[in-house]
């Protein structure tokens, strides 16, 4: 990221501590947890303290709105994930593209011993219990209702909607408990909290959305060039800064108030929606470890 000055970025609700003691308490009454992250940032859309709040439970990694993210990259992630012991299963909860393959991949390798055991003992109609756990604005609630087949969970594209805990029956023998979002107390690195904001997952009321655009503007210079020049017909130079790239996009598009100034405010807006919902091409926002690949 550039050095654009930019406050820190601290968002916890009251309702996500709630989430952390709800985790705790209902942890025992699941097989396993099923954890979505954004495969445009799988990492910093993962709460570091996940796995402690998890305690060691078999977890599935869904890499949602997979539609979004850089197909290279994600592949790159779900070997990441694997490599580290968790199985990963690339998705697009709003499409359903991939979700046949997420109850196979939790009862035939995050879950195998467990159903063996059970098979063996003859209880292999037992119910498998799933909590779903994500940070907010990441699918929860779309993944419930696409693989319940209808509208269960509470949707919509803003952050921290899910404000309890809701069990879901699905009718394959699958019960699937949603939990609410929950980020972490404070971001120690900076950057994750700006990728975070860059994907919806922190409340745009909290940051000033030029800043917010020049700094996707210059991320998107330096890894994805070409989606500006083919999106706003700009070609980014060597000398750029994200004022002047928010400026270029604002003149491209015609934005201009009184006096012939350009509207910046206005093409931030355009560049992180776009952004947001896929105009400027499959983006991914972080990659994994080299030496982890």
């Amino acid at each position: 990221m550039d050095n654009i000055d930019m406050k820190q970025i601290q968002w916890f609700p009251g309702h996500m501590a709630k989430t952390r003691r709800l985790i705790a308490a209902n942890l025992k009454l699941v097989d396993a947890v099923v954890e979505i992250v954004d495969s445009r940032s799988p990492l910093s859309s993962r709460n570091p303290e996940m796995d402690q709040m998890t305690k060691g439970k078999p977890r599935l990694v869904l890499l949602n709105k997979s539609d979004l993210a850089d197909e290279k990259a994600t592949q790159m992630w779900i070997n990441y994930f694997r490599n580290s012991g968790a199985e990963a299963v690339a998705v697009d909860c709003k499409s359903g593209k991939g979700l046949k393959n997420v109850l196979p991949a939790i009862k035939n390798k995050v879950l195998r011993e467990l159903m063996e055991k059970r098979e063996k003992n003859g209880m292999a109609g037992a119910a498998v219990r799933l909590m779903i756990v994500g940070i907010p604005n990441v699918g929860k609630s779309s993944l419930i209702n696409r693989l319940a087949g209808s509208k269960r969970a509470k949707v919509e594209d803003r952050p921290g909607v899910t404000r309890t805990k809701q069990w879901v029956k699905l009718d394959n023998n699958t019960e699937l408990l949603d939990m609410p979002g929950v980020l972490w107390p404070k971001f120690e690195d900076q950057d994750i909290a700006v990728r975070l904001a860059f994907t919806g997952a922190i409340s745009d009321d909290i940051l000033d959305i030029e800043t917010l655009a020049m700094k996707l503007l210059m991320f998107l210079a330096e890894n994805y060039p070409k989606s500006l020049e083919e999106r706003y017909k700009v070609v980014p130079e060597e000398d750029d800064t994200g004022l002047s790239l928010l400026e270029k996009v604002g003149k491209k598009r015609g934005m201009m108030i009184s006096g012939g100034e350009i509207n910046t405010e206005r093409a931030a807006i355009t560049v992180v929606d776009e952004f947001r919902s896929g105009k400027l091409g499959r983006i991914t926002l972080e990659f994994p470890p080299k030496k982890e690949q």
